[in-house]
């Protein structure tokens, strides 16, 4: 309880609040304690009141509409609610989240189809009598209104780095469980399971000091520009908007916990090893500044330190594409829970002749429930389309593929393209048609072809409940080689990830090392300078898994696990992009007559 009791008081403190706790409720577990009367309004302003359920058993379920989980939760609870109806059950949703307005409540109400009521809980005050951590987080009490189960929902979702997982088959029903206990006169076997998802969002009642050394306006808001807004924006892949005071501080609580547990910013590279043009870390004074902030009661500060807003690029990050190919003609359905097989799509793009793509920019039609997007070439001759090559890609943090100048990426003429969709469901019925936008260049403008390719094995067998299972790639380059960026990829057992580069003269050199690789974010990192990979080196990859029940993201760890597409399968591949240092393609092709193929049309997109 010791954990629980400490992240109860820590939300509530987080902006200089004082717990209202009642006497009969101290700080804790409540677990054992009734819940005294209370009012709440629901979205039309319709009062509701605890008492009106007198006799009854209720479920208390704090929900925010933004919350990735109260999202994945919603149509769960709606289950629930129905299966126990008939047995007197009352459900009661509660939204304490200073930052979620009623007309939010309602369009959240309305669109998860709820059958219960949603209140709103100004200034927190039900929140801090019982000590609600987070959302969703349910308090199950009996007819007497006493609180007999604290916690966690189920363990189908929940966080563990990055955005969450979603695990294939529910496993554990805590609350339907505590619920069947109750009801059958019997004592919760686990009367509190910690609750996973996103801090409650507290009202400050304290005024913040008026000489704090750290404030939003000057240092926060910066931060924030710097390191978050380019997501957390309206229309863009982040569940909320840190765009404005009122948000920040509202989001504050989270923003400290996944900065200091390494979620977010997505960056997972030791910064002992590469440098990154990419690096999305904060620095050390930034995670001071965020804490200082905090601990103070969050203070605005002048408006007059605010930084001009930053300016970001709307629509096409690489300009207009010269063709945009849509994944199919039709949007795909996704469902409202559940997992979802990858999905394939082949497109032609009708190319009747070789193109030089420059740049690509992959776009989820619906960001909701798109978790990637990798788009190979299929080159005419057929065959394993996952063997030819990906021209670009789409995940959370991943940025347009765009080749450095003189560069490009050459499509033998009559190639397909086929979408590799991976789709997460978010507790709604959707729809998605995504598509990719290419930039094309002339072949004159072409001095080095990019290319593709791969430290894999696909040879591996995972134990059962392995908790570090090792498994080594080896690839040789036989002839110099300039490494553009790295992209490790694993699946959901995938635990870390290694690429050492060995050198014909028997030096080795760590060129990156992914401590805590995290399946939500395919990250491609990005060398600052392109690395020199000398003819006879070989890069050595070495990737672990953990396949143990502590693996909270694990679908089944009684489970053998073997290679495979699916996000309960495990891959182990170790990407790299490249060009060749001594190929110029201006001197090879000069004198090439019009019509006539250059030497170098041979080669696709991988080696």
């Amino acid at each position: 309880m010791g954990k629980l009791k400490y992240l109860a008081l820590a939300a509530v403190l987080a902006c200089g609040v004082a717990p209202a706790l009642a006497d009969d409720q101290p700080a804790g577990s409540p677990v054992g304690k009734q819940v005294a009367d209370f009012t709440l309004p629901d979205h039309h302003g319709n009062a509701h009141s605890l008492a009106e359920l007198q006799g009854k058993p209720v479920v208390l379920a704090f929900l925010g509409v933004d919350c990735p989980l109260a999202k994945n939760y919603a149509p769960r609870l709606n289950e629930l609610a129905a299966q126990y109806a008939d047995q007197g059950v009352a459900f009661v949703g509660i939204d304490a989240n200073v930052q979620d307005s009623l007309s939010e409540i309602g369009n959240y109400a309305k669109a998860f189809d709820l059958k219960f009521p949603v209140l709103k809980d100004n200034n927190n005050v039900v929140a801090d009598k019982l000590g609600a951590v987070r959302t969703p987080e349910v308090f199950l009490l009996d007819k007497d209104h006493v609180v007999r189960y604290w916690g966690r929902i189920d363990d189908q979702y929940g966080f563990k780095t990055g955005a969450g997982y979603v695990k294939p088959k529910l496993r554990n029903r805590y609350l339907g469980d505590a619920l069947d206990q109750m009801l059958a006169g019997k004592e919760v076997a686990a009367p509190v399971v910690e609750a996973h998802g996103c801090f409650i969002g507290r009202a400050t009642k304290n005024e913040a000091p008026a000489n704090a050394e750290v404030t939003y306006s000057k240092h926060i808001a910066r931060v924030m520009q710097n390191r978050c807004v380019e997501c957390h924006r309206e229309g863009e892949v982040a569940p909320f908007t840190l765009t404005s005071y009122d948000d920040v501080a509202a989001w504050s609580e989270t923003i400290r916990e996944v900065v200091d547990e390494g979620r977010m910013p997505p960056w997972f590279a030791d910064p002992k090893y590469g440098h990154w043009k990419n690096d999305a870390r904060l620095t050390d004074d930034e995670k001071a500044q965020l804490h200082a902030w905090v601990e103070a009661g969050c203070p605005e500060g002048d408006e007059k330190d605010l930084p001009e807003p930053r300016q970001f690029v709307d629509g096409w990050q690489i300009g207009q594409p010269d063709q945009i190919v849509y994944m199919s003609d039709e949007a795909y359905d996704v469902p409202a829970e559940g997992t979802v097989d990858y999905q394939y799509f082949s497109v032609d793009p009708g190319w009747t002749e070789d193109k030089w793509i420059q740049s690509t920019e992959s776009r989820p039609g619906n960001r909701s429930v798109v978790h990637h997007i990798i788009v190979f070439v299929q080159a005419p001759s057929g065959g394993d389309f996952a063997s030819r090559g990906g021209i670009g890609g789409y995940a959370p943090g991943m940025t347009p593929n765009m080749c450095p100048p003189g560069t490009a990426i050459h499509v033998p003429a009559g190639s397909k393209l086929v979408f590799q969709m991976h789709y997460t469901t978010n507790g709604k019925a959707q729809s998605d048609r995504s598509m990719v936008g290419i930039k094309f260049t002339d072949k004159a403008n072409v001095k080095q072809l990019v290319r593709g390719g791969v430290v894999g094995n696909a040879s591996f067998r995972i134990p059962a409940g392995a908790p570090n299972h090792e498994v080594v790639a080896r690839h040789m380059f036989f002839k110099d080689t300039m490494l553009l960026n790295l992209t490790p990829h694993m699946h959901v057992r995938g635990k870390d990830f290694k690429y050492v580069a060995e050198y014909p003269d028997g030096t080795k050199e760590t060129l990156l090392d992914v401590p805590s690789y995290d399946f939500n974010w395919q990250l491609r990192y990005m060398f600052k300078e392109p690395k020199l990979m000398p003819k006879g080196t070989k890069i050595v990859a070495t990737a672990h898994f953990d396949n143990s029940p502590d693996n909270l993201a694990n679908p089944d760890p009684t489970q053998e696990v073997t290679y495979g597409d699916q996000t309960w399968e495990e891959m182990m591949f170790g990407f790299y992009t490249s060009i060749d240092p001594k190929q110029d393609l201006s001197k090879e092709n000069a004198g090439v007559k019009e019509g006539e193929k250059p030497a170098e049309t041979k080669t696709s997109a991988t080696d």
